[in-house]
């Protein structure tokens, strides 16, 4: 049957993701270290010396033991963390509640300063004249912040729904709204675990983005293995998709 609707993963499949983690996770914090001491000159030291960006890291871990039905809200989860380390660190919780905010609110800049894959908008443009489109993300980045919005007629932030993939239930609410059946649809992703697996056992076709060929010698049927998402167009013509 041929294929009418496709859904992408975002990071790490259609952007490196990782320095722009990377980036964001040392700067909002810094930043919120800098506005604290600037805050409360007062204070002898600074609010990284008593809690180092790995204690924020086991901090958000330990959240997300202790909120389960959150667990996939890394946005909720990191905020969470902040607000109760500032809230140790001496402050008023309401002010601890306002800087963790204010912090995130800073990541999250950093977080949507990206620039995807060369290939991508275009890549983007072209496919959306033949097939419907939709994003499935387990991340925080929101597309309506990025140029690439246009390009997406759904968009699943599978965390907020508090159904991260490998969840179904992500694939078959972006499925819905595009209106496809699974058999008519192809997922690319670079995940084995949260993309291929779920995807395939639904039915779907899966692109997957194996880019460290890190993958099985044998794939499952349906899966087809790309290095990177630049190399979609021509699986999709090859196969008459």
């Amino acid at each position: 049957m041929a294929i009418t609707a496709l859904t992408f993963d975002l990071d790490d499949t259609l952007w490196n993701n990782r320095p722009v983690l990377e980036r964001a996770e040392a700067s909002h914090y810094q930043w919120l270290s800098d506005a604290l001491a600037a805050a409360s000159p007062g204070v002898g030291s600074t609010f990284m010396a008593h809690y180092p960006l790995s204690a924020y890291q086991q901090r958000r871990a330990d959240v997300a033991r202790r909120f389960p039905l959150k667990r996939g809200d890394f946005t909720w989860i990191r905020e969470r963390a902040l607000f109760e380390m500032v809230e140790a660190y001496g402050l008023p919780r309401l002010q601890a509640r306002l800087w963790a905010a204010h912090a995130i609110a800073h990541f999250l800049d950093l977080r949507h300063d990206l620039t995807p894959y060369p290939e991508v908008v275009a890549m983007l443009d072209t496919l959306r004249r033949r097939y419907r489109i939709a994003a499935i993300t387990n991340g925080n980045a929101d597309l309506n912040r990025l140029d690439l919005a246009d390009h997406f007629s759904v968009m699943i932030a599978a965390g907020e729904l508090h159904a991260p993939k490998p969840d179904p239930r992500a694939f078959l609410a972006a499925l819905a709204r595009l209106g496809a059946q699974p058999s008519r649809a192809l997922h690319v992703g670079d995940s084995w675990r949260e993309d291929v697996l779920p995807a395939q056992r639904l039915g779907m076709q899966v692109a997957w983005i194996d880019a460290k060929n890190e993958g099985p010698c044998e794939l499952l049927p349906g899966v087809h293995r790309l290095t990177h998402v630049r190399e979609l167009p021509a699986l999709l013509d090859s196969r008459a998709f």
